[in-house]
Order: structure tokens, then sequence, then C-alpha cells
């Protein structure tokens, strides 16, 4: 039952971030954290994105902004390793609260304009992409930074969303290189793996019709419901 569970997040979380460019993570990370802990299920949730990820660049390739890509995967790399201190250090209640804590703040950051305006240049550049880095590998969350120079930097959303995959795909695979490979049992993976692919083709379809308008709107309730209640489950945690 938990890998159905699972299975259907990653289905509907693929679907969203084919459609919007985004969201992946945020959507997955509430049900599969409580599904398989917060240490197993970020590193299964960082695993599912790299699939998606590399499924969805060859669609998006020719508008990738390589320069612009560079400047932010770079810092990421430098500081990815910080995130997998923190992991290392914190036991499971504190890890709850921290990646609830990460989900509300890229909840939040769309919606504090001094932080995007703040992001541009090289030096916006750099700040975003090593705390995406940091946060990719902490809690699986490396978008909203991103998201946030994207938006002070006026970064065209085509370009953006296409170069973010290729951002995803670097910081993925070091967080898993620094997290390790799930302990889940393989064919569990397999499962996951198949229905992320199969949300990624139906979001191609979809994506024709569906409004990203109407996909973030799911994307954000899916999203708040899920930091909520790990939020919850981590409070709870630190009591029991």
């Amino acid at each position: 039952m938990t890998v159905i569970l699972a299975g259907i997040a990653a289905f509907i979380a693929a679907i969203i971030q084919r459609i919007t460019g985004l969201g992946f993570v945020l959507v997955l990370v509430g049900p599969i954290v409580l599904l398989y802990g917060p240490v197993e299920g970020v590193t299964l949730a960082v695993l599912m994105a790299l699939v998606a990820s590399l499924v969805a660049i060859p669609m998006v390739w020719r508008h990738i902004d390589w320069k612009r890509s560079w400047w932010l995967i770079w810092p990421g790399l430098i500081a990815a390793p910080f995130g997998a201190l923190l992991v290392r250090l914190l036991p499971d209640a504190a890890l709850l609260l921290v990646i609830a804590a990460m989900a509300y703040v890229a909840l939040l950051a769309g919606h504090l304009p001094a932080l995007s305006t703040s992001l541009t240049g090289r030096c916006g550049a750099i700040a975003s992409g090593a705390a995406a880095g940091f946060m990719n590998v902490a809690s699986g969350l490396g978008g909203p930074p991103l998201a946030a120079y994207a938006v002070g930097d006026r970064w065209p959303q085509r370009s953006f969303a296409a170069s973010a995959q290729l951002i995803f795909i670097a910081f993925d695979i070091v967080t898993v290189a620094l997290r390790g490979v799930p302990v889940t049992p393989v064919e569990d993976v397999g499962t996951l793996v198949v229905a992320t692919v199969a949300g990624i083709a139906i979001g191609t379809v979809l994506s024709r019709n569906v409004s990203p308008r109407i996909a973030r709107g799911a994307m954000l309730v899916i999203a708040w419901a899920g930091a909520t209640v790990v939020l919850v489950r981590g409070i709870l945690a630190l009591f029991l």
C-alpha cells in the first residue's frame, strides 16, 4: 500500500512538473516523507525528480540558457555538502521540522518581492544557486531560490523552465551521491520511476489543454497540506 500511495503522489507531481516546469518535489515531499520518513523520503523524492528532469529535458533542450545555468550550478555544487552535513547531524524529528520549514519558505518566497528584486546579476545567481544546492540536499526543495532569481533577473519563463531541468539534473545527481541511494526495495523504486515517467507523459498531453494556472493551484493545495502534515508530525515526534 505504501508504494501505491507514493506512486500516485509521484504521478501527480510529474504531471504538474510537466505543465508548469516546477513543483515536482514541492508536491511530492509531504506525502513521501510521511510514508518513508525524512531521510529515505527525501532521497526517493530527489531520485524521482532526477528521473522527471531527465525525461523532460529532451523536450525543452533548445530553450536552455547555458550561461545562466552555469552561474547557478557551480555555487550550488559547492554548498551541497553542507546540506548533507545538516541531514547527518539532525535527528528525525528535527529533520521533519526542517523539511516543513523549507517547504513553507518555498511556498512563501514568491510573495516576498524584496527577495526577488535583490537577486539579480552574477551576485544574485551565486546566492540563489548556493541556496538552491544546499536546500536540494537538505530537503529536496531547491526550486524556490531559482524561481526567486528568475523573477528578479527577469528570466523569460520558457527559458527558465527549460534551464531549471538542467540545473535540477546537476543538483539531483550530487544530492543522490551525497545522501546515498535509497534503501527501499528495487522493485518499489522501479514502480515509482514508472509512475513518474507516466506522469510526465500524461502531463505532456494535458499541457495542451490544461492551464498552467490550474496546475499551479493544484500544486499549492497539495504542497500546503503536505507541509502542514509534516510539521505536525515533526512536532509530535519531539514529544513521543
